[in-house]
Parts: structure tokens; C-alpha cells; sequence
């Protein structure tokens, strides 16, 4: 019998007796991990760890109201007495009228597609420890790096299977490798630090260890010396490595949840214009290869591709069942959950499209601006749409990169820098959440 039938069967047997001990509907979630993972500093190894786990969530219905439980023993005693902790749980917790499961039509239903999110191939140790230690001497033998912070090598699978009293049962398998350093140039009170990794589901994807070392020792060299920008209103420039934090800051604007509380300064905003026409924000949770790729959602509905911003238009929240019901809509096919979580809305592979000009060709015109690499703290007023967060980067003058700065400030409105926003045509698929260079025009700079 395989893994995923026995897991299907202990699924099964927990759910027939939530129903028997008074359960109107329950849905569960059981998750097999395993990962292994290397660090090293200076050429001399300060981990290498394996480690395996496995947890079991159950959520149970009793009318309108719910109760979780997780356990990471699969034992049958254990689980009869999640049962049991489950069924008592929700017949005291207070009443929610927009919970419940799906209704059968809903479902997913049919063959899993397979979109490649496991790699079956397990690295070994040895392979590991290669990749983290030419990342590591890459890096320090760029000219000006002095020291390093460490070198890491990494790779997971998980084994992910749902099952539901409405009839919903399936699972699917993904995994993940990585390789990245930390790199120190400079001297006493003139040190920089900077880093580079790269992170794939399957690891014959990942960029050169040699590559990334190198990328790394660049980055803190070009980072010596820096000043403090003037306070201007001027253009920013968002690099890849924080553009996509323009587009969390979107869907966290747009995440049903947000939407069903009134919390959110994009709360009366669909079907309007939010983004620069030049915007277009897609989700493919179908994406070969891609950051949780999925065929259905935490709740068993079909994922979908879709665009959340249309040519700067807003066509759809984010939601799960719950904050459907509560907004008066179908569910997006969004929903998410761990073993001990409810579920809730989320998304999978989003990212802004490539534009049309190049990076180099986005900086040209600009008189002076701020070319921002790396930015500090939450500082995103998700109710006001206000925006304020410390930053570094680098300086531009007369549509050139002229010289580092850092301790700057930049600031504005989520709602203006939307519609002030360019997208350049360097799209690469790098976090999950993704965005080529962007620039954001009349933002408030403030430095020295």
C-alpha cells in the first residue's frame, strides 16, 4: 500500500468517527516533511542537519460552529482522541455563520496534474557542503570582501494530503533546494555587508553556487562608501530584490479578509482602476515548476489562473469560502491552511508582467531619484494606504547610478504609487511573489 493510501485511510477512518460522535462535517489535513540543510563559515562546517516530521489537523463542524486540532502523533489512540478533543472543542467555541465546507459540485474532481513541484531527486550531504562551499569561496575571492557571514545549502520535500466529509480527497508532493552567502567588504567603521542565493523547486534549476558567491561579494563592494541622499520629491526605482513587496502590499490591500472587516484602503476599490494601465498582476497556480503550484485550493475547489489587476483595473478580491460568504461572492479558489490553522485566503505564483522598457532605459530621464536595493521594517498603513519605510540603494543623478546611500527614508500613498507605477521588462520567477524593476514616480525621498 502506498504512503499517500495510508495516509488516505487514517484521513478517512478520523473523519467517519467525528461523524458518529456527533460531527455535522469535518475536513482534514495531514503533512509529511523532510529536510536537510548545511551551513558553513570560512570554509569551516558549522551544521549539517537532517530532520523529518509529520503533522495531522482536524477540523470539525457542529453546526455553525468549529474547533481545530493538530497532532504530530498518528498513533490510533492519539487520533481517537483528537476526535474527541475536536467534537468537545466545538460545541463550546461561539458560532460563526460563515464557515462550512464546500458543497460537492464545487469540488475539484479527477486526475492530479502533475506541474513538477517535486523533484525526486534527494541531494546528498556531500553535495550540499559543494554547493555552499564554492558559493562561499566565490564570494570571497571577489576583490574588497573581507570577511563572511556564512554560507548555507538546503533542500525539503513535503507530502501534502486533504480530505473532507463532502467527498474531497486528494494530495500532492512538492519540494525545494537553495544555496546562498553572506558576504562582509570594507574595513572597521567602513564594513558593508550583502548576500545572494538562489532557490528552485528542482535543483538542476539553481543558478551556479560560483555565480551567486560572486553576485554576493559584488553587491557589498558597490555598497562602500555610501552617503546620505538629499530630501527631494523625486522618482524611485524599486529593484527586483523589494519590488515584489509592492505587489504583498496589493494583495494584502485586496485579501478578502481585509476586505469583509473594512480594514483595508482599497475596500470600495473593485472594478475600478487602482494600478498604472501599464499593470497587469497574475496568479498561475499552474505553473510548471512554480512556488506551490497546485491543482486545487485548501478547501478542495479548483485553482485557476487569473488576472487580479487587468490593465490597471481591479477585477477581483481575494478569497477563501469563509470571507466569500461574509462579502456575498464565490470563493477564489484561494483558500490556505496549515494543520492547525482554519483556512484563509491566499495566493499562489502572483506577479506583476513584464513592461515594455528595459531598467537602464526606466533611470534614463530621471534628473535625480533613488535607486532602492534594500528596505527596512513593515511600514505599510494597510487601513490609510499611507506609506513610510527606512531604505538603501543607491544614488542617481542625470539618468546614471552615481554612488551608494543608505539611512534614507522614502514615503507616499499606496493608492498614488499604484497608479505612479512602471513596470520594466526584467520579470524573472525568483520568490513566489514576484515583480520586474518598478518605478514609482513623485515619491517623498528624505536623507540628509
Amino acid at each position: 500500500m502506498s504512503q499517500n493510501q495510508d495516509i488516505a485511510n487514517i484521513l478517512d477512518d478520523m473523519l467517519k468517527k467525528a461523524k458518529a460522535k456527533g460531527a455535522d462535517a469535518a475536513d482534514a489535513v495531514a503533512a509529511t516533511a523532510i529536510s536537510l540543510s548545511h551551513e558553513q563559515r570560512l570554509g569551516k562546517m558549522e551544521s549539517l542537519e537532517r530532520s523529518e516530521a509529520h503533522d495531522l489537523g482536524l477540523r470539525v463542524i457542529i453546526g455553525k460552529s468549529q474547533a481545530i486540532v493538530s497532532s504530530n502523533d498518528w498513533k490510533e489512540k492519539a487520533l481517537d482522541e483528537l476526535v474527541d478533543r475536536a467534537i468537545s472543542m466545538a460545541k463550546t467555541v461561539p458560532e460563526d455563520p460563515y464557515i462550512g465546507l464546500a458543497d460537492p459540485d464545487m469540488l475539484f474532481t479527477g486526475d492530479v496534474p502533475d506541474y513538477e513541484t517535486f523533484d525526486p531527486e534527494e541531494p546528498s550531504a556531500e553535495t550540499l557542503v559543494e554547493r555552499a562551499k564554492t558559493c562561499e569561496n566565490a564570494a570571497l575571492a571577489v576583490e574588497g570582501v573581507t570577511n563572511s557571514e556564512g554560507a548555507s545549502a538546503s533542500w525539503s520535500s513535503a507530502d501534502i494530503f486533504m480530505a473532507a466529509s463532502n467527498g474531497f480527497s486528494a494530495g500532492f508532493k512538492s519540494s525545494s533546494s537553495s544555496v546562498g552567502v553572506s558576504v562582509i567588504a570594507g574595513e572597521g567603521t567602513g564594513m558593508e555587508t550583502d548576500y545572494d542565493y538562489s532557490s528552485k523547486v528542482w535543483g538542476s534549476d539553481l543558478a551556479d553556487p560560483a555565480e551567486v558567491g560572486k553576485s554576493a561579494g559584488d553587491r557589498a563592494i558597490k555598497k562602500l562608501n555610501p552617503r546620505k541622499g538629499p530630501t527631494i520629491q523625486a522618482p524611485v526605482i524599486f529593484d527586483t530584490r523589494v519590488s515584489m513587496r509592492m505587489v504583498g502590499s496589493l494583495l494584502g490591500a485586496i485579501n478578502g479578509s481585509s476586505i469583509a472587516r473594512g480594514t483595508s484602503f482599497l475596500k470600495d476599490s473593485l472594478n475600478t482602476q487602482v494600478m498604472n494601465k501599464a499593470i497587469t498582476l497574475k496568479e498561475d497556480p499552474h505553473r510548471l515548476r512554480g512556488y506551490g503550484s497546485k491543482a486545487f485550493d485548501a478547501e478542495g475547489l479548483p485553482t485557476n489562473q487569473k488576472n487580479i489587476v487587468d490593465e490597471g483595473m481591479l477585477t477581483t478580491w481575494i478569497m477563501d469560502l469563509r470571507t466569500a460568504r461574509q462579502l456575498g461572492m464565490e470563493s477564489t479558489g484561494n483558500a490556505s491552511r496549515g494543520a492547525a490553522s482554519a483556512p484563509s485566503p491566499s495566493t499562489t505564483n502572483t506577479y506583476i508582467e513584464a513592461g515594455e522598457l528595459s531598467p537602464e532605459e526606466l533611470i534614463k530621464d530621471i534628473k535625480s531619484g533613488f535607486y532602492v536595493t534594500s528596505i527596512m521594517g513593515h511600514g505599510a498603513n494597510m487601513i490609510t494606504g499611507d506609506y513610510s519605510q527606512g531604505a538603501a540603494g543607491f544614488w542617481i543623478e542625470d539618468g546614471e547610478i552615481v554612488y551608494p546611500v543608505n539611512e534614507m527614508t522614502i514615503a507616499g500613498n499606496l493608492k498614488d504609487m499604484f497608479l505612479e507605477m512602471t513596470p520594466a521588462n526584467n520579470l524573472t520567477f525568483r520568490y513566489g511573489t514576484d515583480a520586474p524593476t518598478l518605478r514609482i514616480e513623485g515619491m517623498t525621498i528624505a536623507g540628509a
